[in-house]
């Protein structure tokens, strides 16, 4: 399983796409660096078309890059509001509690209060640790925390 191995795009796109049962797509990837009929592909195609993720650049999704803490849980609250789940933050101040909160990027922000007020996420050693990659382990205890709080 490779639980210490850092998540990569792919792998996190890969997995929203066959948590919503690998629906059809349409078309080729948008993208240089997405060749076609890799495992990743179809999720790739998916997860743009659906606002999931965008690329890294217009020419360029990066697949085998790392995921920060701050783009897994962007990915999972994005994923979360198409499946129809209520995503709203009733507190945004849920995040003073830990001492980093300010360093991580703005566009993560309502996701991070989002996902510490489900309980999916609750920091590393105290901090949101945003800019952190994920590991294969701390995405598969995210995600159950995800399912749970659904």
């Amino acid at each position: 399983f490779g639980p210490n191995v850092e998540l990569n795009r792919a792998m996190m796109v890969t997995i929203l796409y066959r948590m919503a049962n690998t629906p059809e797509v349409e078309g080729t990837p948008a993208f240089a660096d997405v060749p076609a009929g890799k495992y990743f592909t179809d999720a790739v195609i998916w997860a743009t078309a659906n606002g999931i993720s965008d690329g890294v650049s217009e020419t360029n999704f990066a697949p085998y890059a790392p995921v920060s803490r701050e783009q897994m849980v962007t990915f999972l609250h994005r994923y979360a509001k198409l499946q129809g789940a209520d995503v709203t933050v009733s507190d945004a101040a849920v995040l003073e509690q830990f001492p980093d909160h300010a360093q991580g990027s703005s566009w993560a922000l309502e996701p991070f209060a989002w996902a510490v007020e489900q309980g999916i996420i609750n920091g590393v050693d105290g901090s949101l640790a945003a800019a952190d990659t994920t590991t294969r382990a701390q995405v598969v205890v995210m995600l159950h925390r995800f399912i749970l709080a659904q």
